[in-house]
């Protein structure tokens, strides 16, 4: 499985810690960037990554931001994206199950590593239940 990575420099620590385990756990990961902790600009990078899940060039993503909501956003303008900002495992699973989403956002400055890497296990290993829910995730898709 093939994950696509993105940060700001408000979100490099958690992204880098993120990396390190999806790689140990022997998934491929495409990193957008960004490489230092230099400011920049959340967007320029988001869109990369959600670009890559949006034409199958990557199977899921994950994004940080100091609050993992501007990466949220941006992930959330690429057609074909559904990108949710979790707090927990439990929304990390419900998102899968529920929404189908495909990209997963982290605010570094909320989330542990810990925390995160649980969030993210859930997210790759639960499958989306379909049925009543593919219904609701065809209306978001035609918006």
């Amino acid at each position: 499985m093939k994950i696509s990575m993105a940060c700001d420099h408000g979100g490099l620590e958690l992204k880098n810690a993120l990396k390190a385990h999806l790689l140990d756990k022997g998934y491929q990961v495409c990193d957008f960037g960004t490489y230092t902790t230099d400011s920049c600009d959340y967007p320029d990078y988001a869109k990369l990554a959600a670009q890559a899940v949006s034409t199958g060039e990557c199977d899921f993503g994950v994004v940080v931001c100091t609050t993992g909501i501007g990466v949220s956003i941006v992930a959330n303008k690429v057609k074909g994206v559904r990108c949710a900002l979790c707090q927990n495992v439990d929304m990390a699973t419900m998102t899968r199950k529920h929404n189908n989403a495909n990209v997963i956002a982290f605010g570094q400055k909320y989330t542990s590593v810990a925390d995160a890497i649980a969030m993210t296990d859930a997210f790759l290993t639960t499958e989306f239940e379909g049925g009543r829910h593919q219904r609701r995730v065809d209306k978001i898709e035609n918006l």
